[in-house]
């Protein structure tokens, strides 16, 4: 995904509430620089556009990623790794959709 931004933003509520899910920074970092699917999230969405990022880290974990955009920043709202039923349906989401379009998708 070709997202215009130049960073992330982090403050100490954004890490602790990560850390809580015990994923790290650097993992949710590194979901950015990969494919990744992004839709809006309609239903948490208030005063600010958040966005939902499905991908894997850079060790190949499943994560879920809240987000919103901030000038040209990434914030990070809240991630965790996906449940194993979450990861079977995403890939199944996935392997439909590339069959239909012909495309690769993170």
């Amino acid at each position: 995904m070709d997202l215009p931004v130049a960073g992330f933003d982090w403050d100490h509520g954004n890490r602790e509430k990560c850390r809580q899910h015990g994923v790290a920074i650097a993992d949710i970092e590194s979901l950015f620089r990969r494919e990744i699917s992004v839709s809006p999230d309609l239903g948490h969405s208030s005063g600010e556009t958040r966005f939902r990022a499905i991908g894997t880290d850079a060790k190949g974990r499943h994560l879920f990623v809240a987000f919103t955009l901030r000038a040209s920043l990434i914030r990070p709202i809240s991630a965790r790794y996906m449940h194993k039923k979450e990861v079977r349906h995403y890939e199944k989401q996935k392997a439909e959709a590339e069959k239909i379009t012909g495309f690769k998708i993170g």
